[in-house]
């Protein structure tokens, strides 16, 4: 009689672990089962324009819709703050530069993240900053704007996105390195930093490439000099600041990242379809992104990680560097 209790006793043990088991992989295939949303933490017409060849193409690849819904202000930090916030499911994600999860929480102890408030997911494009001038300016380069800048302390302007971002903070080193001094107005975003250029209200502008290059093919404006590791195959006569001699380099990448947290599996799961898109599309990607004077990076989730940790120590220096 026992002997006929326990047996049934221990198939049911056996079919429940089983069950459980069965239970939580189903889970884990069901990623994802709703539409994915990628919060872009500016206004339009930049980092959107960055990342929806990638996104658009990545439902594909995922069986569900993925799409940017805007969420601006505070220099990006409402849209990564509500990210860092979310629930770490993997269906919501910020998109965006080293901008708005490296420097915003450096400058900004108020703002309630830091960058280990999120998971990396991947990097998707390249797109470097330079400092422009109007066509008609004296400097040539950027050796004679640095020996005009010695001669008048203060006196020569330059406008960005706004203060303490990437495009702030560069010039700042700059002037540290050069023993020069340039006054800084900021602007509301990239377009109205071009647009403060080309009024001739400011002498120039530090800022990202897209919003700048219709205007340099124009010939409106002239690039002095790249922030990046190398050369852009845009511009490829436009020199790094390195080349030129100083101690200064920060790559733009644009990228995804999950709140901290996100399984593992989810991250990479995303990844591989951004991965597949990259593969299946990468001339129609690459020909759109040409297009905005930018090209394809892709970096997975450790790599990525990297790249942002690498920022975060380069940010976190230059600002110490500044206060002293």
């Amino acid at each position: 009689m026992r002997a006929k209790l326990f047996f049934p006793f221990g198939m049911a043990v056996a079919i429940g672990v089983l069950g459980l088991f069965g239970t939580q992989s189903m889970a884990a295939e069901k990623f994802p089962n709703k539409p994915i949303q990628v919060i872009i933490p500016f206004q339009p017409g930049d980092t959107d324009n960055l990342l929806r060849p990638f996104v658009e193409k990545m439902g594909e690849f995922l069986g569900q819709p993925v799409s940017l819904v805007y969420k601006p202000g505070a220099a990006g930090a409402v849209g990564a703050g509500f990210v860092a916030a979310s629930k770490p499911d993997g269906y919501v994600m910020v998109g965006t530069s080293q901008s708005s999860i490296v420097v915003v929480p450096l400058t900004n102890k108020d703002v309630g993240y830091t960058l280990e408030s999120f998971a990396p997911v991947a990097a998707l494009v390249a797109s470097d900053s330079l400092l422009v001038v109007q066509s008609s300016s004296p400097w040539k380069t950027l050796k004679d704007l640095v020996e005009d800048s010695k001669k008048s302390p203060g006196k020569i302007t330059y406008t960005s996105s706004g203060t303490f971002g990437v495009n702030h903070l560069i010039p700042e080193a700059l002037c540290k390195e050069a023993g020069i001094k340039w006054t800084h107005i900021p602007s509301q975003g990239s377009g109205p930093a071009i647009t403060a250029v080309l009024g001739g209200h400011v002498n120039m502008a530090s800022t990202a490439i897209a919003p700048a290059l219709p205007h340099i093919q124009a010939g409106t404006l002239r690039p002095l000099a790249v922030f990046g590791v190398n050369r852009l195959k845009a511009f490829p006569d436009v020199p790094t600041l390195k080349e030129l001699g100083y101690n200064i380099s920060s790559p733009g990448y644009y990228g995804i990242s999950a709140p901290k947290g996100t399984p593992k599996e989810v991250v990479n799961a995303i990844y591989a379809a951004a991965k597949k898109a990259v593969e299946k599309y990468n001339d129609q990607i690459a020909t759109r992104l040409a297009s905005l004077g930018v090209e394809i990076k892709l970096l997975g989730p450790e790599e990525y990680a990297v790249y942002l940790k690498s920022q975060n120590d380069l940010f976190s220096g230059v600002l110490k560097t500044l206060k002293k």
